[in-house]
């Protein structure tokens, strides 16, 4: 079994864990639109993805 040979420090140890903290979701606004979408996901709203018509949106009742 491995066994360390010295303690880790606090330090050290939070060091290693400095990236794991979670990031907010970043949002881009349509230039057609003005809605916000992901970047690099399809606008669900309007079905373009880089300026194309990628599926039809059904009309809301």
């Amino acid at each position: 079994m491995a066994v360390p040979k010295k303690k880790v420090t606090k330090s050290r140890r939070n060091q290693r864990r400095s990236h794991d903290a979670l990031a907010s979701a970043t949002y881009v606004e349509d230039g057609d639109t003005g809605e916000l979408h992901r970047p690099h996901h399809i606008d669900m709203k309007t079905g373009f993805y880089k300026g194309r018509q990628v599926f039809k949106v059904k009309e809301r009742i």
